[in-house]
C-alpha cells in the first residue's frame, strides 16, 4: 500500500546512491573534480553514461570547454577527498592538490584517472539537456580502466553527506 508524503520526504527513500567524481581541465590546464550524485548509463553501443551538474557550479563551465571528461567510481577509501570535491568548488581551490589524490595519466582524454577509485571512464561530451536548475552530460566512453585491488564502491548512504561502502548481503 502507497500513502502520499512530501517529495522532501519520500526521496530520501532514494539511498543508497552511487557517486561519481567527474574531473575535467581547466583553462589554466588545472584538473577539476566534482562529486556528483546524479549519474547512469545511458547507452551499450556505443557505451555511455549521463550525469547531471548543478547551473551554478563552476565545473559547468570547465566542462563545456574541455568537451572531455574522466567519470570515476570512488573507492571506500577515497571518502574524504570525495566529500571534498562536492563541497568546495574549483574556481578558487586546487582541489586535486589539496587532496593529495593519487593521480595517473588518462589514455585517450587530457585529464587524469584517480588511481584508487574502483573504476575510470575517459568520455568525450557529446551532448547536454538542462533540466531546471541542473544540466543533463551525456558522454561516449572511449577508454575504461579498473584498480583490481581497490575495496568496495563509496555510495551516499544518506542525506547530509554521509558517505559509506554498501554491503550487497546487507541489502533487501
Amino acid at each position: 500500500m502507497q500513502v502520499d508524503a512530501p517529495f522532501n520526504e519520500a526521496i530520501v527513500k532514494k539511498y543508497p546512491e552511487q557517486v561519481v567524481i567527474v574531473l575535467a581541465r581547466e583553462k589554466s590546464g588545472r584538473i577539476n573534480p566534482i562529486t556528483l550524485g546524479w549519474t547512469m548509463l545511458t547507452s551499450h553501443i556505443p557505451p555511455m553514461m549521463a550525469f547531471s551538474v548543478g547551473v551554478t557550479r563552476y565545473s559547468l563551465e570547465v566542462l563545456r570547454r574541455a568537451k572531455e571528461c574522466v567519470i570515476a567510481f570512488p573507492s571506500e577509501l577515497q571518502a574524504e577527498e570525495t566529500l571534498l570535491f562536492g563541497t568546495k568548488s574549483g574556481r578558487n581551490t586546487n582541489k586535486l592538490e589539496l587532496s593529495g589524490v593519487s593521480t595517473m595519466s588518462a589514455k585517450e582524454v587530457d585529464c587524469v584517472l584517480l588511481n584508487d577509485a574502483v573504476a575510470n571512464f575517459e568520455c568525450r561530451l557529446t551532448g547536454e539537456f538542462k533540466t531546471g536548475d541542473h544540466v543533463i552530460f551525456a558522454g561516449e566512453i572511449i577508454a575504461s580502466h579498473v584498480n583490481p585491488d581497490a575495496p568496495g564502491r563509496l555510495y551516499t548512504v544518506a542525506k547530509g553527506y554521509k558517505l559509506s561502502g554498501v554491503n550487497p548481503k546487507q541489502q533487501v
